[in-house]
């Protein structure tokens, strides 16, 4: 069951950037920008920080439910 204010969002991770930031899509998507690595997780760990910090929630908060290792994602934000 759903927490009520938990939303589930699309994904794209465009990792090595220069800087971190989030755009909306007209299709409805985000483009998450970091400036992390896509490795050992750090790509992911950056996501859910720049994530949390554009929707004004806690990094619990913010869970990857779908790609870990893809750059298309599907994240559960609470």
């Amino acid at each position: 069951m759903k927490e009520s204010g938990t939303r589930t969002i699309a994904i794209r991770v465009k990792p090595n950037s220069r800087r971190n930031e989030v755009e909306k899509l007209e299709d409805g998507t985000y483009l998450v920008r970091v400036t992390s690595p896509p490795v050992e997780g750090k790509a992911n760990e950056k996501v859910i920080e720049v994530l949390a910090e554009y929707f004004g929630k806690p990094k619990r908060a913010v869970n990857i439910v779908r790609g870990n290792s893809s750059r298309h994602k599907i994240v559960e934000i609470g």
